[in-house]
């Protein structure tokens, strides 16, 4: 919110690390950068009683599907894209320098490349003249910039550079006291680094925004050296975003009887456990893998699925599973086989089969364990995790490539894998992948923190 007539109301998808925003002066209304499912802007729109009439992209986004083009046609509002974005769609473009009124708001837009090349921010002035916001994109984030490396590595050292230029305009064109507004940054793997904070402003990011303090070089050099890996369906959504996506048919899908669950398991196809990871690991249908609600489910899950695959789902509600298909299309996975409501109970009645399990336990139960007998230790963390801190002789296979190398996981049939990363949630997923593939597993759910206190050897980083 602004202390001027203009309100800037958050729409946040946590799930994804963005934010969209809904911005009216209590008769017109814009918004930047929607999510697919449009309901959540038109719902407030009508909550507050305004009319849109713009919709504004900052870039044609890597890591979701837009839903500006549905909502633009929904709405009768104009669609505002970078004149030079090759779409297939008809837009109303806009360039550098342009000036856009929505009521008593006046909207600038800026080229800020860096995150692509045909990045723009929106500068904000409210009916009073001051430059109230800037809505800033994959540009200026809190306390960090987004990655300039999602076109490729032939152009990420000269968008690195523009990013840094790009930052540099902003903190001279607006005054201190501008509110940053950006979409990406809380979790989204579009940031280079991540900040805890939620708000900022030009001035504040000139105090601790390293693309601000540092000069050129050093910037390039300590975000290049910082970049760690991004999800695999990023490749897909610039390409899905310049076709012009549909509104998302968020209709539910068929629903599965337990005969079929097996013989989608048994064909190698994804079923995918929506419940929590403890409750997973307490019981769930031999083969079927875990992909919590409460964690990052439709990052992790759009990451590791092969794109286009069969995916079933398994919830304990029908409300759990629209959620999980509300998560899904915001990524372009728009079709669901089929699903299942119930218990692990239910979803192997008649089948021959009965409920699996594994046990969950914590960094001090493995530092026991070891002192008995050999087990396996697999850390899915990152690789630039793994570098800073690992369990002494653990074998490090990141999530994201473990469907592709699960014969890696060392040991036979018989021996344990406990599986580790930072918090649980991976650990969880991996867990899941590794005992459908026939393996013994524990999966280690407790803050890797607590590894150094526990009586665990462990291997660190000199320096």
């Amino acid at each position: 919110m602004t202390e001027h007539a203009v309100q800037i109301e958050t729409i946040e998808t946590p799930s994804l690390g963005d934010r969209s925003y809904l911005v009216h002066d209590g008769e017109l209304a814009f918004v930047v950068d929607p999510q697919r499912d449009i309901d959540r802007v038109t719902d407030r729109l009508e909550q507050l009683g305004v009319r849109l009439t713009h919709v504004f992209e900052t870039h044609l986004h890597n890591d979701y599907v837009t839903g500006g083009l549905a909502l633009a046609q929904a709405t009768g509002a104009a669609y505002v894209v970078n004149g030079a974005d090759e779409v297939s769609f008809e837009r109303t473009p806009i360039s550098d320098g342009e000036v856009v009124e929505v009521g008593s708001m006046r909207v600038t837009a800026l080229a800020t490349p860096g995150h692509t090349f045909t990045h723009l921010s929106y500068a904000l002035e409210a009916g009073d003249g001051e430059q109230v916001a800037v809505f800033s994109g994959g540009s200026l984030l809190y306390g960090a910039t987004g990655r300039p490396d999602l076109l490729g590595p032939e152009h990420t050292d000269a968008l690195v550079r523009h990013q840094h230029a790009s930052a540099h305009r902003l903190a001279e064109v607006l005054p201190d006291s501008a509110e940053v507004f950006p979409t990406h940054g809380f979790g989204s793997f579009c940031s280079a680094t991540q900040s805890d904070a939620s708000s900022s402003t030009i001035g504040r990011e000139k105090q601790s925004n390293p693309v601000l303090t540092q000069d050129e070089e050093t910037y390039v050099r300590e975000l290049l050296e910082g970049l760690t890996a991004y999800p695999a369906y990023y490749a897909h959504m610039a390409p899905a975003n310049a076709g012009g996506p549909s509104a998302p048919d968020l209709s539910p899908p068929a629903q599965a009887e337990p005969q079929e669950l097996r013989k989608r398991i048994d064909a190698g196809e994804w079923v995918v456990d929506l419940r929590n990871r403890t409750v997973f690991a307490a019981g769930h249908v031999p083969g079927s893998l875990n992909f919590g609600l409460d964690g990052a489910f439709a990052t992790y899950l759009g990451w590791l699925m092969e794109w286009g695959a069969p995916l079933i789902l398994l919830g304990e509600s029908a409300a759990q599973v629209a959620e999980a298909q509300r998560e899904l299309v915001r990524i372009g996975v728009d079709r669901l086989e089929a699903a299942a409501v119930g218990t692990p109970q239910e979803w192997v009645e008649g089948t021959g089969h009965e409920v699996a399990s594994f046990p969950i336990a914590s960094f001090a139960d493995l530092a026991q364990v070891r002192h008995h007998r050999k087990v396996v230790v697999l850390d899915v963390r990152r690789t630039d995790e793994h570098a800073v801190a690992a369990v002494q002789g653990a074998t490090n296979l990141p999530l994201h490539e473990l469907p592709q190398r699960l014969d890696e996981v060392p040991g036979g049939p018989g021996t344990e894998v406990w599986v580790h990363c930072a918090g649980g949630y991976r650990a969880s997923v991996a867990a899941s992948l590794v005992a459908a593939a026939g393996r013994r597993v524990v999966a280690v759910d407790d803050s890797f923190d607590n590894a150094a206190t526990v009586g665990l050897d462990l291997v660190r980083r000199a320096g």
